[in-house]
């Protein structure tokens, strides 16, 4: 198992404009989701929500990896995972609020977001439901000899689960170029992952696979990108899989509705103050001297904008006609 740099020094050299994409998208998504669980508590949205606020550095340090052919598989915290792939927030604005303008029609809902044409397999309600399915994904890529990748999310929960071992076993038998990656928030709904995880460390399962495993400050996105970058990079040549887990931690509960009777605020808060990735990586932004606070007023602003055009969108939308609800199910329908 291998561990990352220093989380506190910008480790990878990459553009001003790309740290500044970067950044962008981690705002996005943050005001996305809290407007997201606004809309919910006001039930504007139906079923459940799952809310990954917190985590956006693991999201788009891992995304920002990957092509625009490549693959990803998310779980039902997707929202980020879809966003940092390229996803238009009006068209999942409009999916949560179930309108026939969203990505699935308005019958995936939250949970089952999908837009193959931007290499989005789907998120999934299922907890690892995701594995198996980059599997296939990864054997398709193997059979076609292109240099795409796949990159499947799960958290601590779905580690324990048989789906995952089944997937890192045949991954690695057939040396396919699927990179795993683990999300690890510290909680698997109401348990934490210091009691249900066998030996403390996810990424340290690679070595009874024969692959590579990572860990990494899931709070700093520079650190994310340059681990996770180093497992795309092996896939993509030919190498194979790896495990990347990140140490991260998500502000909501489990589900929006959630008691959290689990933990306290203390310990949230303490995780708000001092590590929150946006803040960090803003900070760490400013004293390289990439951007301003002024510049960093604006992209909320903006972004903040834009959010709103969306769920405007969204809500002016037309819900699905009750003759459609069995097209769209299968391909050509």
């Amino acid at each position: 198992m291998h561990s990352s740099a220093d989380s506190n020094a910008p480790i990878i050299s990459i553009s001003a404009s790309r740290k500044k994409a970067i950044l962008k998208k981690m705002i996005q998504i943050r005001q996305f989701e809290e407007r997201a669980g606004e809309l919910f508590h006001q039930k504007l949205i139906p079923g459940f929500i799952h809310l990954s606020i917190g985590q956006e550095a693991s999201t788009v340090g891992s995304c920002a990896s990957l092509r625009p052919d490549d693959y990803i598989i998310s779980t039902h915290r997707g929202h980020a995972h879809i966003l940092a792939k390229g996803a238009d927030p009006k068209y999942m604005f409009a999916e949560l609020l179930g309108k026939k303008t969203g990505y699935c029609k308005g019958k995936g809902g939250s949970m089952h977001i999908a837009d193959f044409s931007l290499g989005i397999l789907g998120a999934n309600g299922v907890v690892g439901g995701g594995f198996p399915i980059m599997v296939g994904a990864g054997m398709s890529i193997k059979l076609r000899k292109t240099d795409q990748v796949g990159m499947v999310f799960f958290g601590d929960g779905a580690s324990n689960r048989g789906t995952f071992h089944e997937a890192a076993n045949m991954a690695a038998v057939f040396k396919l170029p699927i990179i795993f990656v683990c999300e690890n928030n510290n909680y698997a709904s109401t348990s934490h992952a210091k009691v249900m995880v066998a030996g403390g460390s996810i990424a340290a399962r690679a070595k009874a696979y024969d692959m590579p495993g990572y860990t990494v400050d899931g709070s700093n996105v520079l650190d994310v990108l340059e681990v996770v970058q180093r497992a795309v990079d092996l896939a993509r040549s030919g190498g194979g899989p790896s495990i990347v887990e990140t140490a991260t931690y998500r502000y909501r509960g489990h589900f929006e509705g959630d008691r959290q009777e689990y933990r306290t605020i203390q310990e949230i808060n303490a995780h708000r103050m001092h590590r929150d990735p946006i803040a960090r990586f803003e900070k760490l932004l400013v004293a390289y001297n990439t951007i301003n606070l002024d510049y960093i007023v604006k992209i909320w602003h903006e972004t903040a904008e834009d959010i709103e055009k969306a769920i405007h969108f969204g809500m002016e939308s037309p819900l699905p006609a009750p003759e459609d609800a069995l097209k769209g199910l299968f391909v050509n329908s």
